[in-house]
């Protein structure tokens, strides 16, 4: 297959594709509990993979990588790595559907470095949260409506997913109210999100996701061994805020999960005559507090298309 054929864009992918099986399998939790579900998870997995080789070829490559950078994991690689990678995908899904079906153990959800977030809060300061594709996203928005003090504006893009929000919003129809569909950043919309900020809002957007767009903008920095693009757009929209910037993960644990905040930048500033070698240092700060994170879980990063295959984009494409 062509590169190109190889790298196609992570939001030309329907990676919920298969949210019909998760609807039945959610059925299934509810009657009988997480191990009948587990049990049934991997006919409608072994169907997913077998129909969508693209995704299953980007799986089984991401582990090869993390496996080569880092041997002493001795991690579990080719379609056994592969099943097991879609099978955290599927108890991932589980738990987002669990958490706005007002199932999900939140007691359980243990928080470290959320003081950064409460002393933000005390001064009245808003801030922008850079998260990541892995464990679950949807924690932050649940817990955000726990604590009414933490107002959350998310922005995405889940057209590609539509199916799978769609169920989110049968089970609470609250799951889309803090979300912000973005495709491309505007001035309008950055005046938006500064007005958030302005009044201790948080902006929460992800660092490892190229943007929608024909010709996206760029850094280059290693990840697991390999030179790997990543977004600008955290970084410009921070400089334009003018706020802390605070990186967040999470981790699934047994019954519970693990949810990370880390001050990332105080403040961020963009020179103009040194803005790429800033920008590419900034992606370089967090590939490496992204990857430290991913090893520690590699199962549960979800982003199942090649991630390193537009390294080559040419350097018009680049920030400037």
């Amino acid at each position: 297959m062509s590169t190109a054929g190889r790298s196609r864009h992570w939001a030309q992918i329907n990676e919920v594709s298969f949210v019909a099986g998760m609807r039945l399998l959610f059925g299934v939790y509810r009657l009988f509990g997480r191990l009948p579900f587990r049990l049934m998870l991997y006919p409608v997995l072994c169907w997913y993979i077998a129909a969508n080789a693209r995704a299953r070829r980007a799986s089984r490559d991401y582990l090869e990588q993390v496996a080569s950078h880092r041997p002493s994991l001795r991690l579990v690689t080719g379609l056994p790595g592969v099943m097991r990678h879609f099978a955290a995908f599927g108890e991932s899904l589980l738990d987002k559907m669990l958490l706005w079906g007002g199932l999900f153990p939140t007691g359980q959800v243990v928080l470290s470095g959320q003081e950064h977030i409460s002393q933000a809060i005390a001064r009245g300061q808003g801030g922008l949260i850079i998260c990541t594709h892995l464990g679950n996203l949807e924690l932050c928005r649940v817990i955000g409506r726990q604590h009414p003090a933490l107002k959350l504006t998310v922005l995405v893009h889940t057209r590609h997913a539509q199916a799978f929000n769609n169920l989110l919003a049968q089970l609470d129809p609250g799951s889309q109210l803090n979300l912000m569909q973005v495709t491309d950043m505007s001035p309008a919309m950055a005046m938006v999100l500064a007005d958030k900020v302005a009044q201790g809002e948080f902006v929460v957007i992800a660092g490892d996701r190229v943007p929608v767009s024909p010709q996206p903008r760029v850094a280059r920095a290693a990840f697991m061994g390999r030179i790997a693009p990543f977004p600008v757009g955290p970084y410009v929209l921070a400089a334009l805020l003018q706020c802390p910037v605070y990186l967040m993960f999470s981790q699934r644990t047994g019954d519970g999960a693990r949810l990370s905040f880390e001050l990332f930048r105080e403040r961020i500033a963009l020179p103009r005559k040194q803005r790429t070698p800033c920008l590419d240092q900034l992606a370089t700060d967090y590939a490496a507090r992204l990857e430290e994170h991913c090893l520690q879980a590699p199962f549960q990063w979800f982003n199942f298309y090649d991630f390193w295959a537009d390294s080559a984009i040419d350097e018009q494409h680049a920030p400037h």
